[in-house]
């Protein structure tokens, strides 16, 4: 069974090198999305396992898709895992992270085995 995972990440660099450390996984099918409107764009478009995404982005932040998306009932992504991965390391970015419903916060660089070890936790992958 695959699993499908959406990446909101601006910097095309770091999408890469998600996607390249996420494909180890072989259960999933990665989508990409540069800010959370196309997240949400990505979102509408078919039903997801999994969201990873990064705070500080231009057009919609993480933090304000996490609100969005955990608030809005009338989406069937609504109860859908999120992982927030972020430079921001501050105690109060991962409180208001997790307060928004967030399930999980990584900070960068990402350390490989940890990521892929949340990805499996939450999508039940042994």
């Amino acid at each position: 069974m695959a699993y499908k995972v959406l990446i909101i990440e601006d910097s095309p660099t770091m999408r890469q090198l998600l996607v390249f450390t996420l494909k180890r996984v072989r259960e999933l099918e990665i989508e990409q999305a540069a800010d959370g409107v196309e997240g949400f764009k990505k979102l509408a478009a078919g039903k997801f396992d999994l969201v990873l995404t990064d705070i500080n982005m231009p057009v919609m932040d993480g933090l304000k898709f996490v609100g969005l998306l955990r608030n809005d009932a009338a989406n069937e992504n609504k109860g859908i895992p999120i992982i927030i991965i972020t430079t921001e390391g501050g105690e109060a970015e991962r409180d208001k992270g997790l307060a928004l419903g967030a399930n999980s916060y990584i900070t960068k660089p990402i350390n490989a085995v940890s990521l892929i070890s949340a990805v499996r936790k939450y999508l039940n992958i042994a």
